[in-house]
């Protein structure tokens, strides 16, 4: 089946989807992915693609800012030619945007799955992870599940269909002998080159540059290795910076390289030490060991690197990872809680070891190794714990209950069976028992009232019932840890809002999974 993958996602996001892609193509669809143009060549790294149309979004967004007619004649003349070589039979949608649900609804003839849009032009989410994704991308930080995964659950891949190790196809030979060229310059380095990514979307999630310049001069005279600088134009300032730092050898190639060149320089770098960044996709996705370092509102267990192996630190800190949209009341505390002595120790283990990062977490972070699950999932396992068996903290016991409760709530399993979930710290039950037996409490009521209404279907039942609906979802919403739930009632409640018989199945599954963690509340 020819099938189109929309995903209009910036770089890292779009690299994750490789396992979505694989994963589609291994069931025997020509996957074909639908693109923003200014991603084309990171598209083009994707392997078991079987092509890329490229959607030349900022033309389109500028000139609408005009007379929008030329935009929409433009538009439409983009995908007629998509419609004439590609004639898709199904369309998945992965990008949790209007502009994406739009994209995909245009090729209605085919067959609509992921993000979509009803014939009336409203939201239609075609299953519930479909609706988690949107969820989770207007309250970030709320997932529990890497973003690779939520793709490929959201484009009908079962869990244990997910490819547990799917590698971008890489750049082609061109790309690497420019990169080649590019290396040329660089000292000799009888360590090999560990690479940077000194920049980050925002300035308060990158890691101090000064740890930056300490970390490579240690690698420097310690291992014999080379630091080599990566980065888009932009970061060119970062280069600048290093440079009047340090004393110590290094390449900067940051603005120097096309995506396909990143990507082979990428390839001949023994590890990426990195913020939360594109690059850190890029590398996880050639194979590359990472080791990543998130701070502020970035946190590893939803946008961590998609490769095994990889390290992610974040700072042992209560407040991280901080809510978006909200001042730091600590001065931006998280971003100097990791020093660089702590990181060289763990680098210094993986490039020396067995392939390790050594015992016990750098001093001031929580340090996480990515591991495939039994479920198929990819999660994250302590630096220093066997298989993860020591009793973990309060927000990492919330984590493994919240990915236990999910992966059964959405695929459909009514009353989750979260009897295997260790047991939580008891200042975590204290704190969830109460919210957890009102909201029970709301939906047993919400229930009743839907069946009263279903067979007396007058006005002062229904305002009594959506009193009760808003008191129920507004309660989840408020405490964040059950944030995701409530934000979850509303947006698949809304989708059902014209369907009584579908809201009171909606609310009883709800009720039933809330008596569930109700239940870890309880021992």
């Amino acid at each position: 089946m020819r099938l189109l993958l929309v995903n209009l996602t910036r770089f890292g996001d779009l690299v994750q989807s490789q396992s979505c892609v694989s994963g589609l193509a291994a069931q025997g669809h020509e996957v074909h992915l639908a693109v923003l143009e200014n991603f084309a060549e990171a598209a083009g790294l994707l392997d078991h693609a079987a092509g890329v149309a490229a959607l030349p979004g900022a033309r389109l967004l500028a000139a609408s800012g005009g007379d929008w007619r030329p935009a929409l004649g433009e538009f439409w003349t983009w995908a007629g030619e998509v419609e004439r070589r590609i004639a898709p039979e199904r369309v998945v949608n992965i990008t949790p945007s209007l502009a994406g649900r739009v994209l995909a609804r245009h090729f209605a003839r085919a067959e609509q799955a992921g993000l979509c849009l009803d014939e009336d032009g409203f939201s239609l989410d075609a299953s519930p992870w479909a609706a988690f994704l949107q969820t989770a991308s207007r309250h970030r930080g709320t997932s529990p599940f890497n973003v690779a995964d939520l793709f490929c659950r959201v484009a009908g891949l079962a869990a244990h269909e997910i490819p547990p190790a799917a590698r971008l196809r890489g750049p082609d030979a061109a790309a690497r002998g420019r990169a080649q060229a590019l290396l040329a310059e660089a000292p000799p380095a009888p360590g090999g080159l560990v690479a940077f990514q000194l920049g980050a979307s925002e300035e308060r999630r990158r890691w101090p540059l000064e740890h930056f310049v300490r970390l490579g001069a240690l690698l420097h005279e310690r291992l014999g290795a080379l630091p080599v600088l990566l980065g888009g134009p932009g970061e060119a300032r970062l280069a600048e910076r290093y440079a009047a730092l340090s004393s110590h050898p290094h390449l900067s190639l940051i603005g120097r390289t096309s995506l396909p060149e990143l990507a082979a320089v990428l390839q001949r770098a023994r590890l990426l030490a990195t913020n939360d960044t594109g690059t850190m996709h890029l590398a996880a996705g050639l194979g590359v060991p990472v080791l990543a370092v998130f701070l502020c509102t970035a946190q590893p267990w939803d946008t961590g690197p998609c490769l095994e192996g990889a390290l992610s630190l974040e700072p042992d800190m209560d407040c991280h990872p901080c809510p978006f949209g909200a001042p730091c009341a600590r001065g931006e505390a998280c971003r100097r809680a990791i020093g660089p002595d702590g990181v060289f120790a763990a680098a210094a283990a993986r490039l020396t070891g067995t392939g390790g990062w050594g015992d016990a977490p750098p001093p001031g972070s929580r340090a996480w190794v990515a591991r495939r699950e039994a479920s198929g999932y990819l999660g994250l396992a302590p630096l220093g714990e066997a298989s993860g068996s020591a009793a973990p903290d309060g927000r990492h016991a919330w984590l493994l209950a919240q990915r236990a409760f999910y992966s059964q709530f959405l695929d459909g399993t009514a009353s989750p069976d979260l009897a295997a979930v260790p047991p939580l710290p008891p200042e975590l039950r204290a704190a969830l028992a109460r919210p957890l037996a009102e909201a029970s409490g709301l939906a047993q009521l919400l229930e009743g009232q839907a069946a009263l209404l279903a067979q007396n279907p007058l006005p002062a039942f229904k305002t009594k019932f959506l009193a009760t609906w808003q008191r129920l979802t507004a309660l989840l919403q408020a405490d964040p840890r059950l944030a995701p739930l409530g934000w979850l009632l509303a947006a698949q409640g809304e989708a059902r809002g014209d369907r009584l018989a579908d809201v009171a199945a909606l609310v009883a599954r709800y009720r039933q999974g809330l008596a569930a963690l109700s239940s870890l509340s309880a021992r």
